[in-house]
């Protein structure tokens, strides 16, 4: 996190996050998985979306996208509005109800349905287990491929140098950068570059960047700074939040480099739509 929100914020507390939970994954690939789409995704990054569905389905795996789905609530929890992030998320449950493994390609929203869903029905024994058991078959689309489809990705792509963001909340819940980096290394033209600021946050942090738009404004430019002079040609990352912030800044600063999202670069690379 950025010293600037540290020192915006008295109460702000330095205390390292618990790591994610262990978990075991499937000895086989399923027959069939839900996509959870995201607002984000529906809204700003439809290609997204439809490459994640391709790649899955390049895996021999049917993917199926309830229309009705919307968001996973987690703008209305973090900004501390229970009642209407449990709401919003008691019409997601109704749609993923047979017992297919939920793909989610956001690690933050993936982090929402497995980590503080069940806070929100605490009190909801009932809807409490259901919410657990949608938990547990809830995987970030980097961690699903990786270790339950076990990809091993052939690139069709010419050399090109990438930096990899991960968001913080993803990074911290879902170790994304470990997934992400591990794909990325499957593809031998793809030279991945470290930059300074990989484990800051861009300053999106969904209406935190309303709420803070100074020091928000700050942290995407410490951000956008540091993907420049990694010598990067391209900015990989996995959640379309981000993306969308790190995009805006660049455009604004009318710089030519751009974020793309994880799942349509992977696709594109190893041979995708050709």
């Amino acid at each position: 996190m950025s010293e600037l929100f540290y020192n915006a914020v008295p109460n702000a507390t330095r205390v390292a996050p618990p790591l994610p939970k262990p978990r075991r994954y499937p000895a086989q690939k399923p027959a069939q998985v839900y996509l959870f789409g995201t607002c984000v995704v529906d809204l700003f990054f439809p290609e997204a979306g439809m490459d994640a569905i391709h790649l899955l389905e390049r895996e021999g795996i049917r993917v199926h996208f309830p229309q009705g789905q919307s968001c996973c609530g987690q703008p209305a929890y973090t900004s501390g509005y229970t009642e209407q992030a449990r709401e919003v998320a008691r019409a997601q449950l109704a749609l993923f109800a047979s017992d297919w493994p939920l793909v989610v390609p956001s690690g933050s929203c993936a982090g929402m349905l497995r980590e503080h869903c069940a806070d929100l029905f605490k009190d909801e024994p009932a809807t409490l287990k259901q919410v657990q058991a949608l938990a547990e078959r809830t995987y970030e689309l980097a961690e699903f491929l990786l270790y339950v489809c076990k990809v091993r990705l052939q690139d069709s792509g010419e050399p090109v140098k990438v930096a990899l963001h991960t968001s913080c909340s993803a990074r911290r819940e879902m170790n994304t950068h470990l997934h992400g980096r591990v794909l990325l290394a499957q593809l031998a033209q793809v030279e991945r570059v470290e930059h300074s600021h990989e484990s800051e946050c861009c300053g999106f942090g969904g209406t935190f960047s309303v709420r803070m738009p100074d020091i928000s404004g700050a942290m995407v430019e410490d951000k956008t700074r540091a993907l420049q002079e990694s010598g990067a040609h391209q900015v990989i990352s996995a959640d379309c939040g981000c993306l969308m912030n790190i995009n805006g800044a660049l455009e604004k600063q009318q710089q030519a480099l751009r974020g793309q999202h994880l799942a349509s670069f992977l696709w594109q690379r190893t041979g995708g739509g050709k």
